[in-house]
């Protein structure tokens, strides 16, 4: 998403989105969260302004959905102008894609390193690669 805000939900998150921002020259901020229970989840969205950005929420899995989508309903309420997903395994268990959904999230791109209807990216070439490098 061309001039996309990448937002961590958490601080583990962060060193991806950093990483990610660094090699696509985007802008990056990282959200905190309290973790109250397995479903029961608080982001609190840093002090960056997302008001009329696009704004792409980037995480290593979505198992319950619930970080993604308190960090995506946080980042509407401050006046995002789309919440997109992109997220490295897509295990989405129980309601959790309906729930990502329903908090407003646009599109949710996936690795196909778990088989789902979100899977856009594939890790065979990275697999090869690797492969490769073995012999």
């Amino acid at each position: 998403v061309p001039g996309a805000l990448l937002l961590a939900p958490d601080e583990e998150a962060g060193q991806w989105v950093r990483a990610a921002a660094a090699a696509a020259g985007l802008d990056h901020a990282v959200c905190h969260k309290q973790r109250h229970g397995d479903r029961d989840v608080a982001v609190a969205l840093p002090s960056h302004p997302v008001a009329g950005r696009a704004v792409v929420i980037v995480d290593d899995v979505a198992s319950t959905g619930r970080t993604l989508c308190a960090a995506a309903r946080g980042a509407l309420a401050q006046g995002a102008a789309s919440v997109d997903v992109a997220v490295t395994h897509a295990l989405f268990v129980g309601d959790a894609w309906e729930q990502v959904r329903a908090a407003g999230v646009r599109h949710v791109w996936s690795s196909d390193c778990v088989p789902h209807a979100s899977n856009a990216i594939s890790v065979v070439p990275l697999l090869a690669g690797a492969l490769r490098g073995l012999s």
